[in-house]
């Protein structure tokens, strides 16, 4: 019986030191794992150390081996690479939305996945990230109350707010001059231009919408199912997110647009695999978005290497913005001197 259980301990042992201290990358030699066996109280030559990993691998516990002088063992069933984990700490720092505080929390369970090489990830995290993180340390909270609401099929509650000159929060208010309780019937979370959104529909103004997760507070599921309706029902986000601009929304329309060949690669990363036509020195393109003040300051943002060729509605649009722009910085010009 004694023998028995020692067995069993040492394939628990055993397991537990590989899975804890080996990948692909970093496979254990036979001599190390005996000797690490040993500073353990555990006895083990190689014959058994073979036949004890064969049972592992009988029962489910998947261990590779890489024959040699010394026979190499790994696992690395389902976990992180080096590599990976990197992407994951970098997603996470880049990510204005979680604060600093989560931030360093974050990057240290992340790190911890890779096991007895924790600190080798963590002296490798060299990446600057020049972003301003948020103070919202509730988001948390909404992040996961908006995830239940979305997966339950549940309306959502939530006040929100912007900031003042002073970076105090402002938070938006009623016809009453109340704080605001938002209603909404919660979609998806969209992550874009480094921020986190969630789009929802509208029951009062009858179509889609989306917040900033970090500027919403005291979240809530309500009781409520969300409201049936065709506009849910047809949304496509991908289509979405091509169509508005750093998620700001306006009237639906399709545009044409020219510009320099330069610029090709900027219209396929924002406008996906477009149809696009060559024109002489320049390119033009046609794609549906959501002319808003953001959109037009983006075709302006290129200058002369970009210009709205229809609808006749959307140039004049453009021409009233460089027309204000124009305006703006003569009186200023006039001030200084």
């Amino acid at each position: 019986m004694k023998g028995e259980k020692t067995n069993k301990i040492k394939l628990l042992k055993l397991w537990e030191l590989l899975s804890q201290n080996t990948d692909a990358e970093h496979p254990m030699g036979t001599p190390e794992i005996l000797e690490r066996l040993k500073e353990m109280g555990i006895d083990c030559d190689r014959r058994t150390l073979y036949d004890d990993i064969k049972t592992l691998n009988a029962y489910g516990y998947e261990i590779d081996c890489t024959r040699g002088a010394s026979n190499e063992y790994s696992v690395d069933a389902g976990t992180f690479d080096l590599t990976e984990l990197r992407i994951l700490m970098d997603a996470v720092q880049a990510a204005d939305f979680i604060t600093d505080k989560k931030t360093r929390v974050l990057v240290d369970k992340i790190a911890q996945l890779a096991g007895s090489h924790r600190a080798e990830v963590l002296k490798q995290n060299i990446v600057a990230f020049n972003n301003t993180k948020s103070q919202n340390e509730h988001i948390y909270y909404a992040v996961n109350e908006i995830a239940t609401a979305i997966n339950e099929h549940k309306k959502l509650e939530f006040t929100y707010f912007n900031y003042n000159p002073e970076h105090e929060r402002v938070y938006r208010k009623n016809t009453q001059g109340e704080i605001k309780l938002y209603v909404v019937n919660p979609y998806t979370t969209v992550f874009s231009d480094d921020k986190y959104y969630l789009v929802c529909y509208d029951d009062k103004h009858k179509t889609m919408t989306h917040y900033r997760v970090d500027r919403m507070e005291r979240v809530r599921v309500l009781e409520d199912d969300i409201t049936p309706n065709d506009k849910i029902k047809d949304f496509d986000i991908g289509s979405h997110k091509r169509q508005v601009f750093s998620m700001y929304t306006g009237e639906r329309k399709r545009v044409v647009i020219e510009a320099e060949k330069s610029l090709t690669d900027v219209i396929f990363d924002k406008f996906g695999d477009i149809k696009i036509t060559e024109k002489d020195d320049f390119i033009r393109f046609e794609a549906e978005v959501q002319v808003s003040p953001t959109f037009i300051a983006w075709c302006c943002s290129f200058g002369n290497r970009m210009r709205v060729v229809s609808p006749p509605t959307v140039v004049h649009s453009v021409k009233e913005h460089t027309l204000e722009l124009y305006y703006l910085y003569s009186k200023f010009n006039k001030e200084e001197n």
